[in-house]
């Protein structure tokens, strides 16, 4: 199934809707996050944000007539890939987005293409081709553009921070690398679903923790934020996600996510006041051109 999901993924148009929607829900869910953070606790906002996604993903799957019962031996997977995938990624980036820029977050997240390559060599088999290991340099190029020479010389206060982030970056690849390695039966709306399930309940007694507002007392802006989290990004997003990793392969995949801190850093300057920089503009464009050179249409007999 991985080797035709591989071998068509250069003629499939669907791929290209996905990636698009993927990157606009999830590349928007930064600066959303980043306004919730204002005023609502992270263990909190994860407990609302999973608790949610739990409700709504298996309340959708069932109301589509899928079957909410996960198999037996697909259970060790699930969790495995849901505490890479929600847990780890969702804490580490919103206690990185606390410790440090919204648009500099997104980017040290971004690294996933490289942690989720390098893994799929030995674990999954893959090997990148030339087009794709010109991809990849062309997306670090742009990651590095965007961070600039400043991270070379900050102080270590300072690199808590994409310490954080780079810890939610390698999860998310191992946690595609676990989705990829199996060929699932249950579908990726239940496949989330559960996952919101398994990483909620630790949130909610973490959340009974914190101090948190009154819902009166909760700005127009951060109810917007929630709503784009929870429907965009915890639901659609995720579920989406899913669907993605089966099609294309591995490397396709996570170098297609370069697209999202494009649109992450897009949505912090027209949001959240972020400069626009002759720096910003350059690794916009190395992204993209990383994004072409992957996932454009292969030669004929390959």
């Amino acid at each position: 199934m991985t080797a035709v999901a591989a071998s068509g993924a250069g003629r499939d148009p669907v791929k290209y809707l996905l990636i698009a929607v993927i990157s606009l829900f999830w590349g928007l869910n930064w600066p959303a996050v980043k306004t919730i953070l204002t005023q609502m606790p992270i263990f909190s906002l994860r407990a609302i944000g999973f608790t949610a996604g739990a409700v709504l993903l298996l309340g959708a799957a069932r109301l589509a007539g899928h079957r909410l019962r996960v198999e037996r031996g697909e259970w060790p997977a699930l969790a495995a890939a849901g505490l890479c995938n929600v847990l780890v990624f969702n804490l580490c980036t919103a206690l990185g987005q606390s410790l440090m820029a919204t648009s500099q977050a997104a980017i040290v997240a971004f690294t996933m293409p490289v942690w989720a390559t390098l893994l799929a060599i030995p674990l999954l088999g893959e090997r990148p081709g030339p087009r794709q290991i010109v991809g990849l340099a062309c997306g670090l190029s742009g990651l590095l553009v965007l961070l600039g020479p400043e991270a070379l010389s900050a102080p270590p206060s300072q690199l808590a921070g994409p310490a954080v982030m780079l810890v939610s970056a390698v999860a998310w690849a191992l946690g595609t690398i676990v989705m990829k390695r199996r060929v699932w039966r249950t579908h990726p709306m239940v496949i989330t679903g559960w996952q919101y399930v398994l990483c909620a309940l630790p949130m909610i007694g973490l959340a009974a923790t914190e101090v948190r507002p009154t819902l009166a007392e909760l700005h127009p802006a951060v109810w917007a934020g929630f709503a784009w989290h929870i429907v965009c990004s915890i639901c659609v997003a995720q579920a989406l996600w899913y669907v993605t990793v089966r099609r294309l392969t591995v490397g396709e995949a996570a170098v297609s996510t370069l697209l999202i801190p494009v649109v992450g850093v897009g949505g912090a300057v027209l949001l959240l006041g972020d400069p626009v920089t002759p720096r910003l503009a350059a690794a916009l464009v190395l992204i993209l051109a990383a994004v072409a050179c992957v996932l454009g249409p292969k030669p004929a007999g390959r």
